[in-house]
């Protein structure tokens, strides 16, 4: 299995890529956990997936949940005091992502991500919509106050199972969107304009499962832009990909920068 997502394309399919991303002058990327995975940080409903090895962990992406059981809290804040669990570094897929920046063809970067990679991979702030928050900071539930994750962090090490709003008294969360939760409205009208705005979609590591963001991707369609769609595994929304490419995330992103030269 690992040898498989090691694996490039048919060159075929690369090359008529490559000639998609040469043509293109506004490119819009939708980036899901497939593109982090390389950092070390795992999926989630692969075969190796977060939520597929632990239920208990899926249930913490559920605001019902997180909200009702304190235990499901307590599963959360263990997970995030790991140590280590927030030394991911940016791999070369995301770096691979700055280089379509730097060669002026990058429109806008839409994730689904939480882990702020794009950010540190040095991509601008101004071109990224993080759709679904971001897992950095904390906010309280009730009151809405915002901190830096650590602050939370250091509490939970020094004792805190479910360290409560030092504002209010009301439960923590971090600032990812869990389900059942509300997007906030300004990501995703920056995200289904960026979609018909673009003449190229590129999706990346995402089984496009998850809306209201896949909707980029018929939106996209609609107005005219081609579609790439980059996973390794088939996707919900195969249907609308131009040109679908499958095998490791990070090399298809390497082969696609190099054969365009972009600088890097």
């Amino acid at each position: 299995m690992e040898d498989m997502y090691d694996e490039l394309p048919d060159a075929l399919l690369m090359a008529e890529a490559v000639n998609a991303i040469r043509d293109a002058q506004r490119i819009v990327m939708l980036t899901g956990a497939g593109i982090s995975t390389d950092s070390g940080i795992p999926d989630f409903r692969g075969p190796d997936g977060l939520w597929t090895k632990n239920p208990l962990a899926e249930k913490t992406s559920n605001i019902k949940y997180y909200i009702e059981n304190p235990e499901v809290r307590k599963f959360a804040w263990a997970g995030r005091a790991v140590p280590g669990r927030w030394s991911a570094e940016p791999n070369d897929g995301h770096r691979a992502l700055l280089a379509f920046e730097k060669a002026n063809k990058l429109h806008c970067l839409v994730t689904q991500n939480v882990d702020g990679l794009h950010h540190r991979a040095g991509i601008s702030p101004d071109k990224i919509v993080e759709f679904h928050g971001t897992m950095r900071i904390t906010r309280c539930w009730e009151c809405s106050d915002e901190r830096p994750m650590e602050e939370a962090i250091a509490r939970v090490q020094n004792g805190e199972e479910d360290p409560p709003c030092l504002v209010c008294g009301g439960i923590l969360k971090s600032g990812a969107v869990l389900f059942g939760e509300s997007i906030d409205s300004n990501n995703s009208l920056r995200a289904m304009n960026a979609a018909a705005e673009c003449d190229l979609l590129i999706t990346i590591g995402t089984t496009l499962g998850v809306g209201p963001v896949n909707g980029m991707v018929p939106r996209a369609r609609n107005h005219g832009a081609q579609v790439i769609i980059i996973n390794g595994d088939v996707t919900d929304m195969d249907e609308y990909g131009h040109i679908l490419l499958r095998g490791g995330i990070t090399p298809i992103l390497q082969s696609l920068v190099a054969r365009a030269e972009f600088p890097t």
